[in-house]
């Protein structure tokens, strides 16, 4: 579970980027944007306390991090069967397309191609609709022809808008399986993949194992059955060059708890075995003092419009040990926490087990972590482990700096134009970044931990809408708790004042500055997105009455102003109850009902205003990075060191990697 970041590069040959020398760069002078198009903006990131590690440590996390790596193009098929196809033609084109590259038409072509690289295939990485090329369709086809590529069903498929229109469908209307392009299903609908599953599953089993983690459902002429994606199934080619990586991870791991838990990841890849993937959950959540950690496998289920299959991510991270004292803080007191959560006693843990919390450095990103990022994340998914075994939670304290330090590169910011008075921008600047970090900490750390399911209820029975309601869970619980007093008391917040700006930015998100992500006439449908949404809509309407939450218009601008901020808090924590209920009780009907009431449907007058005057600051709304390389140092045949060499070249990374880590 997470929460979820100038130079153009242009080349006609391969050769050319590997031939690449960064230049050297001190912290102080460090450039963190280095492109942007569309709608996004590519930054890099520093890796802090690398020179720390002894170079066992950086032997395991540079296996750790090609391990990442080589799940890419796993993740690239399962978002879309035509994605690695139009991917390898685009690939074609940069390296030896011999013409004009300063046209108009090839910019946009251009432009295109970093945006399919950029979501890991055809659809847009947020909003999950079909991205479409600028440029003719008539000169894609000449620049196919120029490089001998030929194949006239591919172009087809990039020009046409109905063609999978969406990633992840979430239409009311018609079945969301067959209206979805991922590549999970096939040849069946969503009752045939419920009456599979509902088959296998017992209801009585302590340890319920997440059937449909790791495999393709197919109907053929021998009936619906699974694909496994394993060493020797679906997937098998990019599956064992992970396997050869982390079995290299394993023989320099830091501890007994990492080599035995790098076992059983390794024993899940090559049976496809569900059993040894609880497994290795249980051995990776013991692991809390090791300083390199990583992810890795088929984990988050967003992207599949039924909630159950899981997406191809790969992560290593570095801890930062004098950052990790607030994690350490909240999760010694994760007891105390959940006895004074808001929710109703019966969906309480009565003892809160194995809350691990830390910030964390990244070292590398990978498969859906990759270019887009989250900032936090909190693993392992399944509702027994938390319960039996407890959680692991970290912040990712470079990547949010990267995110900070990019938007001082820039020349206009949000705050300025959608804060309703000064007072509210300065208490922004004073405490608003430092809020963000403790609210992803107390969403990770804590809010995806809190709780329990009643028994006999399934982790799958919110379908389509678990996701979303997820994450309003721990947002809310981060909300409710940053207000406490608690927080002073443990000397996390700096007075009882200084959560009010967290309160101000996440409603005027929630409501409105959020929707600059959407296209106009769109619904809202990314979980995190609804999430955020649901939250602001049910206060601003629970709270109408009293003008908790107040909609201000000054010279035709909208504002959205708190005026109540302990008023506020308190609907934070009845909302929280209620979803709290829903997910405990597995109580599918209301828990549609808020999606579909308070989480999709965008007031089309505010999102044109909001659009319009976020477009007059020429910002980007989306952000994602590359990745620094890790270069062993060889002398005389033996590698004795591994340096990180930080790259500047978005497009060059992509076609690196296009070719290092083909696997499919």
């Amino acid at each position: 579970m997470r929460i979820i970041v100038k130079a153009i590069f242009a080349i006609a040959s391969a050769a050319a980027f590997s031939a690449c020398v960064p230049k050297k760069e001190t912290a102080e002078n460090f450039k963190y944007t280095v492109d942007q198009f569309a709608d996004i903006k590519v930054m890099r990131y520093r890796v802090p306390g690398w020179e720390s590690l002894s170079l066992k440590q950086k032997e395991y996390a540079y296996h750790l991090a090609e391990a990442a790596k080589y799940g890419r193009d796993i993740t690239w098929d399962q978002y879309c069967r035509w994605n690695l196809p139009v991917r390898h033609l685009l690939e074609n084109i940069i390296e030896n397309y011999k013409g004009d590259r300063k046209s108009e038409d090839y910019k946009n072509f251009e432009i295109y191609a970093k945006r399919v690289f950029f979501s890991n295939g055809v659809h847009h990485h947020y909003a999950e609709d079909k991205i479409l090329p600028a440029c003719p369709k008539e000169y894609f086809s000449s620049l196919m022809e120029a490089v001998g590529a030929s194949e006239e069903a591919l172009l087809d498929f990039i020009y046409d808008p109905s063609a999978y229109p969406q990633r992840r469908s979430t239409s009311t209307q018609g079945d969301i399986v067959a209206l979805s392009a991922v590549n999970f299903y096939d040849n069946v609908d969503r009752k045939m993949v419920d009456d599979f599953y509902a088959a296998m599953t017992d209801p009585s089993d302590p340890e319920p194992v997440s059937y449909g983690l790791n495999s393709k459902l197919v109907r053929d002429s021998s009936g619906v059955h699974e694909l496994v994606w394993k060493a020797d199934g679906l997937y098998g080619s990019a599956i064992s060059k992970i396997c050869e990586e982390l079995a290299k991870a394993q023989e320099v791991a830091e501890n007994e708890i990492q080599k035995r838990a790098i076992g059983y990841l390794i024993d899940f890849y090559r049976t496809g075995d569900l059993r040894l993937w609880d497994r290795f959950n249980v051995e990776w959540v013991k692991d809390t003092v090791g300083q390199v950690d990583f992810i890795n496998g088929f984990i988050e289920d967003y992207d599949d419009p039924l909630g159950r299959k899981a997406t191809w991510e790969g992560y290593v991270d570095i801890k930062d040990s004098a950052a990790s004292a607030r994690t350490e803080i909240l999760s010694s007191n994760a007891q105390w926490f959940e006895d004074n959560s808001p929710v109703d006693p019966r969906f309480k843990k009565a003892h809160v087990k194995g809350v691990s919390a830390r910030v964390v450095n990244a070292v590398a990103l990978g498969g859906s972590c990759y270019p887009s990022t989250p900032i936090g994340i909190n693993l392992p998914n399944a509702d027994w482990i938390r319960k039996e075994h407890g959680s692991k939670s970290v912040t990712i304290a470079n990547i949010t700096h990267a995110y900070d330090k990019a938007a001082e590169e820039a020349p206009k910011s949000m705050l300025t134009e959608f804060a309703w008075d000064q007072n509210e921008i300065d208490a922004y600047k004073k405490y608003g970044d430092y809020d963000d970090e403790v609210h992803t900490d107390l969403h990770e750390c804590l809010g995806h931990g809190s709780g329990q399911l009643l028994p006999g209820v399934s982790s799958t029975a919110l379908g389509e809408y678990q996701s979303a309601l997820e994450e309003a869970r721990a947002d809310l619980f981060g909300l409710y708790f940053i207000a406490d007093p608690k927080m002073v008391e443990l000397g996390i917040m700096k007075d009882p004042e200084a959560y009010k700006p967290e309160y101000a930015s996440y409603i005027r998100n929630g409501l409105f500055t959020q929707f600059v992500r959407v296209e106009l006439g769109r619904q809202n449908t990314e979980a995190h997105m609804q999430n955020r949404k649901l939250i602001a809509e049910w206060c601003y309407e629970h709270g109408a009455a009293s003008k908790v939450i107040e909609k201000k218009i000054r010279e035709g601008k909208t504002y959205f102003v708190v005026n109540d901020y302990e008023a506020l808090r308190g609907l934070f924590g009845q909302l929280l109850a209620e979803i709290q209920r829903i997910k405990s009780e597995g109580d599918y009907a209301s828990g549609k009902a808020l999606i579909e009431k308070y989480a999709v449907d965008i007031d089309p007058a505010l999102h044109k205003e909001v659009r319009e005057r976020y477009e007059a600051l020429n910002l980007k709304p989306y952000g994602g990075f590359i990745n620094p390389d890790i270069v062993p140092v060889v002398k005389d045949g033996k590698t004795v060191d591994y340096e990180i060499v930080y790259r500047d070249d978005y497009l060059g990374q992509m076609l690196e990697y296009g070719k290092k880590y083909k696997t499919l």
